[in-house]
């Protein structure tokens, strides 16, 4: 399937299916990596800017969601940076600059530590290395399986999924897959919930303090709020005392759907600095 905008790309990686968005450009290379339940459309707009402010660009849909396989045996931390350091090698992509939010952003972090070679820069969208949280998959995974599906609507699942929020909710609601009975999720909750396992139990300040590259870190502040900390940022420049880090006023954990131009702006400054 091609749009006018950009290719799909496949990929098969130990028998599991990666379907990528490639959104060609020339310059230096990025790969976007989206949050939990979410899909590769959610960067759309940062995507598009990215590239025509210079760059290559490459959105991932992450196993277990959107185009790629559904239901993957492993779900673990290190199988999503595997994904992830499979497509960089695939497409050809040189030293690119990784880039997520929330979960794909744990995912882009992790990647950094285990292969300090491969990005020249890391960009985390409200995401870090957190801290081990027992009751996250409890809370997510019900959150998932309330969701009154199917819609009837993009309209009514966008109203619902964005809280108020249009801009994340019609992000969230151009994920969904049209049945002949409305709306689904391209996602099984219950594959999300063991995506969390390690999350759930851990923390990766070891991983984050062993990353080599320039990091900007992008948090959402706002009445919906962020999900890092005051005391989780701290930590974070404690170890990393050259860590650049933008809070954008309004926004809150879905920050590149709330306002893509501003995160656009945060990147590209950024990656123009001396890295």
């Amino acid at each position: 399937m091609t749009s006018s905008c950009w290719s799909e790309r496949i990929l098969i990686r130990d028998g599991v299916r990666l379907v990528c968005r490639d959104w060609g450009g020339s310059g230096p290379d990025v790969l976007l990596l989206h949050g939990l339940a979410g899909h590769v459309g959610e960067w759309d707009g940062t995507a598009r800017l990215l590239r025509d402010s210079g760059h290559r660009v490459v959105a991932l849909d992450q196993r277990g969601h959107g185009a790629s396989e559904r239901h993957p045996g492993d779900v673990s931390r290190a199988a999503y940076v595997a994904d992830a350091v499979a497509v960089v090698d695939e497409l050809g992509l040189d030293r690119p600059v990784l880039v997520g939010q929330s979960l794909g952003g744990s995912t882009a972090l992790l990647t950094a530590a285990a292969h300090p070679a491969l990005p020249r820069a890391l960009v985390l969208v409200e995401a870090g290395p957190g801290g081990a949280n027992a009751g996250v998959q409890e809370q997510i995974g019900g959150w998932l399986r309330a969701w009154p599906v199917p819609f009837p609507t993009r309209e009514v699942a966008a109203a619902y999924l964005g809280g108020g929020r249009e801009p994340v909710g019609e992000g969230w609601a151009r994920g969904l897959e049209e049945r002949p009975d409305g709306l689904w999720p391209r996602f099984d909750p219950e594959v999300m919930v063991r995506s969390l396992d390690e999350i759930a139990t851990r923390s990766f300040w070891d991983e984050w303090a062993a990353i080599t590259c320039p990091t900007l870190t992008v948090l959402g502040q706002g009445e919906q709020g962020g999900i890092i900390s005051g005391a989780e940022y701290a930590e974070m420049v404690r170890l990393r005392p050259s860590l650049h880090g933008a809070s954008l006023p309004g926004t809150g954990h879905d920050v590149h759907l709330e306002r893509p131009d501003v995160l656009h702006r945060l990147i590209v400054d950024f990656l123009g600095q001396p890295l």
